[in-house]
């Protein structure tokens, strides 16, 4: 060829060739892909620690929304293999595949935040642990999804806060009833004025935990149990109903115990509480006092807020719920259950121009757009926080039997020192926070 011509048939050549990639560019993804092709660039990378019983619908529902799992950790080996096998098998359907080995294992979970590749962590141990683990997930950059109850007491969760801020984290809790179009719709119809002015609020939840009352049992092979108790100062041996094995059928007890858990108070409390919260407007602050029962019967808790809207904690048979009581109706829901008086009230529709809610109708998926937008999503840690502070405060109340006043501003009980003794506990120095 002409010299004076190689560099037009080189220009030409390069030409059809941006042309040919042009228009593969331009071809959308999902098209390339198939229908709902995530390109992998897209997908938030997510790690869990705790991999209990609980683990297993989070899982499913963070591969169902696209979530990429990359690794999991746990104190369990038999529990581990069980997420570790499920995750692959996942994969292995997905890309029409016999095998698929990606999903990494760790016993220590702070290997799993030293992976560059993990954006996000979903934790889903024991409340004990919830703190330590956040505060170190938040340090090393992870964004988290954390199981409610947030805390096991109020300083935790306030440090949970304060890490999640400062490090600029999202930060998910797993009260996934604010993604529900009952608890919303309730929310909403309470904002809005249709029960008129709000008198009182009744919760339906469990009582408060119990003291270490359980015998000592052969540990199982596999698991390391004083990784389990962790931060915990007081040295228990291991028994079954702490930590079922994949077998069992039950969901374990440590929630009723108070070395773990705060019992009904907090498992359950920690979503009924959370929705009076969310529907008296106080997800910023709390009651500001508390009036017990000086009995033991664990029930009869009164709450007074500062509006002088009082919360009673008040157990009974059925369905845990959240009813509103107001000057002129009643909203009441439950899972699956919303009952108005009047009972029409329950088919109005909200309307634009009135007091609306954040919109979600997926926890999940709320929470990985969360992390793309770098805005909050629906039940921030300070929200969580709060509604965990709800709890707490409760069982303090129940254990000392007195009437307290509480400052929601400051987190502190108004001149009582035994009170806020109680509003931290001690942990071991290599996991205090």
């Amino acid at each position: 060829m002409n010299d004076s011509l190689q560099p037009l048939a080189n220009r030409r050549t390069f030409l059809k060739q941006a042309a040919g990639l042009s228009a593969f560019f331009i071809v959308p993804r999902h098209v390339l892909g198939g229908p709902g092709f995530l390109a992998p660039s897209d997908q938030i990378t997510v790690g869990f620690i705790g991999v209990g019983k609980q683990s297993g619908g989070l899982r499913n529902q963070f591969l169902k929304n696209d979530a990429r799992v990359l690794a999991a950790c746990d104190v369990n080996q038999t529990k581990l293999n069980a997420f570790k096998e499920a995750v692959n098998a996942h994969y292995a359907k997905q890309t029409d595949k016999a095998t698929y080995d990606g999903c990494a294992t760790f016993s220590d979970f702070r290997e799993l935040l030293n992976r560059k590749d993990i954006d996000a962590v979903v934790i889903a141990t024991p409340d004990h642990w919830h703190a330590a683990m956040a505060v170190r997930a938040a340090e090393a950059g992870k964004d988290i999804y954390c199981e409610k109850p947030l805390s096991l007491t109020v300083a935790e969760g306030r440090a949970m806060v304060k890490a999640a801020r400062k490090n600029k984290r999202v930060f998910q809790t797993g009260s996934m009833q604010r993604s529900w179009a009952e608890f919303r719709k309730a929310v909403e119809l309470v904002r809005n004025g249709y029960i008129g002015e709000v008198k009182t609020v009744k919760i339906n939840v469990g009582g408060p935990p119990r003291p270490w009352d359980l015998a000592a049992e052969p540990t199982p092979e596999g698991l390391n149990w004083a990784a389990w108790l962790g931060p915990n100062m007081i040295e228990r041996p291991f028994n079954a109903q702490l930590s079922p094995s994949l077998t069992d059928t039950f969901w374990a007890q440590w929630r009723a115990i108070n070395e773990f858990g705060g019992g009904g108070m907090t498992d359950w409390g920690a979503h009924m509480f959370d929705i009076a919260q969310w529907g008296l407007d106080m997800d910023n602050s709390g009651p500001v006092e508390l009036i017990p029962p000086t009995d033991n019967s664990g029930k009869g808790l009164t709450y007074r807020y500062a509006n002088g809207v009082t919360m009673v904690h008040e157990p009974v048979e059925g369905k845990q719920f959240c009813q509103f009581i107001g000057t002129e109706g009643e909203v009441k829901v439950a899972r699956g259950e919303l009952t108005t008086t009047p009972a029409s009230l329950k088919d109005k529709v909200i309307g634009e121009g009135e007091k609306r809610v954040y919109y979600s109708d997926n926890h999940y998926k709320d929470f990985l757009d969360a992390i793309r937008s770098r805005r909050n999503p629906i039940c921030d840690v300070e929200v969580g926080h709060r509604t965990a502070t709800v709890c707490n405060i409760g069982n303090i109340a129940y254990e000392l039997k007195r009437p307290l006043r509480w400052n929601p501003d400051k987190e502190k009980f108004e001149g009582d020192a035994e009170a806020n003794q109680r509003l931290s506990r001690p942990m071991r120095k290599e996991w205090k926070v």
